[in-house]
């Protein structure tokens, strides 16, 4: 009975020590599965953390088949550190463009470009040499009047026709400068003529917009300044440019006070004259006028009439008075 018992404790106790032996060796097993797991794919939290580094670097990206070690921080590969690339350098603003160079300034004589004007300085250097020749009669519409004249003087010896000439050439180049055609009856001081008829008729050949006769009068020595002759209405003759030729007078009279030449004391009103015995403006087919600049035999004129400076304002005044014109048609 004793021996039966003991061997049921026996058997007992081998049991017991049999599941014992099984349970850690079951335990044995599942630690060495838990560290192959470990070892071969990293952790949640280390995935994170792969994930975050690879958002912070901008210069050079980690590449998606690297897999952040699982060794503790002491022994984990550096992290490549942060760049910031520096922002461009804006290139400098280009300079400003240099602005053309301004026209030329025409002195408000716009009106004139390509317009023609005819210049007809009155008389001829050689006219006193050609007697016969300027006494031919011409019948200018009214009358009938010499084919020219020699002109007039200063008391030393300057002549009408050499001042009308230097002052014609004078307003030629101003007009010129500003655009405008220029045509004259004469372009020297040493022939003669041309007639009355001829210094109408090159006007009227070029169509011009307006034609000027420059002159100096041989008034009485105690008279002073200028006057502007204009054609009367003469029906068959001047009646196509007599309001025309009016508000050229006018223009011309107004821009002339500026030389310092005053309005004429002796001859007209308000340095206007209308006239019907010149064969200039009876026979004219373009607006016209005479303009007597000044006295030539009164010593004050004269004095200014013998001045290039004041011959140039002479010039510069004639070419705004026909600028004035021209802009107001």
């Amino acid at each position: 009975m004793i021996v039966k018992r003991r061997r049921i404790v026996a058997a007992t106790a081998l049991a017991v020590a049999l599941v014992i032996a099984i349970a850690v060796a079951v335990a044995a097993r599942g630690s060495d599965t838990t560290d192959r797991l470990s070892t071969s794919a990293p952790s949640t939290t280390r995935a994170a953390a792969s994930s975050t580094t690879m958002r912070t670097t901008t210069s050079r990206p980690v590449p998606t088949s690297t897999v952040a070690p699982t060794t503790s921080p002491s022994t984990a590969a550096p992290t490549t550190p942060t760049v910031v690339a520096a922002a461009p350098t804006a290139p400098p603003p280009p300079p400003p463009p240099v602005p053309s160079a301004p026209p030329a300034s025409t002195g408000g004589l716009g009106a004139v470009r390509g317009r023609t004007i005819a210049i007809d300085p009155g008389h001829n250097g050689g006219n006193y040499a050609h007697a016969s020749e300027i006494a031919r009669p011409i019948f200018i519409g009214t009358q009938t009047r010499a084919c020219d004249t020699t002109g007039t003087q200063t008391a030393d010896g300057y002549t009408e026709a050499a001042y009308n000439l230097d002052v014609a050439l004078r307003l030629r180049d101003v007009l010129a400068a500003a655009g405008a055609n220029v045509v004259m009856s004469r372009t020297t001081n040493d022939g003669w003529g041309p007639c009355i008829d001829e210094r109408a008729a090159f006007g009227n050949r070029a169509h011009a917009a307006v034609a000027i006769s420059v002159h100096a009068d041989g008034g009485p020595p105690d008279g002073r300044g200028f006057h502007v002759n204009m054609p009367a209405l003469v029906t068959g003759y001047t009646d196509d440019i007599y309001s025309a030729s009016h508000r050229l007078g006018v223009d011309v009279r107004d821009a002339y006070t500026a030389t310092g030449m005053p309005t004429s004391t002796y001859f007209g009103s308000q340095g206007l004259v209308e006239r019907s015995d010149l064969g200039g403006l009876n026979l004219s087919d373009v607006p016209k006028v005479i303009v007597e600049t000044g006295n030539m035999r009164n010593a004050t004129d004269a004095g200014l009439l013998e001045s290039a400076d004041f011959r140039q304002r002479a010039a510069q005044a004639l070419a705004v008075g026909i600028a004035r014109f021209l802009a107001g048609g």
